[in-house]
């Protein structure tokens, strides 16, 4: 039986995250990594195990919390020896997170750092604090953003085929706006 084909998009381009159980979800690093891990094409409890060196019913306890915070769905489902193989898929192509909770975030970069220590290749990776006007700092973030963007559409327009055969590549883009020290107030830093 199949509920929609393997390669299909999801059903929506952005999702807003905002729910608690969103959040909740979004707590723990080996379900970022699911969410990375499913950013381009279904995948199987088994497969997404594989490729997160991950045990099968560890990735699919995350799967069900994921499922059950409207983060990801069963895109489909196959008879396979007697059983039904079920194909997870995000909910969203992108999504965003509007006001960032601090568990949450520790786990993304929890996630990120567990994917940089697996990575093959020498990652790039720079902090640098930056003296910014608030234009200026709204400028960068729209220009990082539109890299990342023209990144992924360019990858798009290799086809289905030509982008299987290429590496996936993480791209983690924060800017923020540092606290002041307390005590002082932003006029003083």
């Amino acid at each position: 039986m199949r509920d929609q084909s393997s390669h299909s998009p999801p059903p929506e381009d952005v999702l807003e995250i905002g729910a608690p159980e969103q959040f909740a979800a979004l707590a723990h690093p080996l379900r970022q990594r699911l969410l990375f891990a499913l950013g381009h094409r279904p995948a199987t409890v088994s497969r997404l195990a594989a490729q997160l060196d991950a045990k099968k019913g560890n990735v699919a306890h995350h799967l069900k919390v994921l499922r059950e915070a409207g983060l990801v769905h069963i895109a489909e489902t196959r008879q396979v020896r007697g059983g039904t193989e079920q194909y997870y898929q995000r909910t969203a192509r992108h999504m965003v997170v509007a006001e960032p909770q601090a568990a949450g975030t520790a786990a993304m970069l929890a996630a990120v750092a567990q994917e940089l220590d697996r990575s093959p290749a020498e990652p790039h990776l720079t902090l640098r604090h930056l003296r910014l006007s608030p234009a200026k700092a709204r400028q960068l973030g729209e220009a990082l953003a539109g890299l990342v963007d023209d990144a992924e559409e360019d990858g798009e327009e290799e086809g289905q085929e030509g982008r299987r055969e290429q590496p996936v590549h993480g791209a983690l883009v924060v800017l923020y706006q540092q606290a002041p020290p307390t005590g002082t107030t932003n006029a003083s830093a």
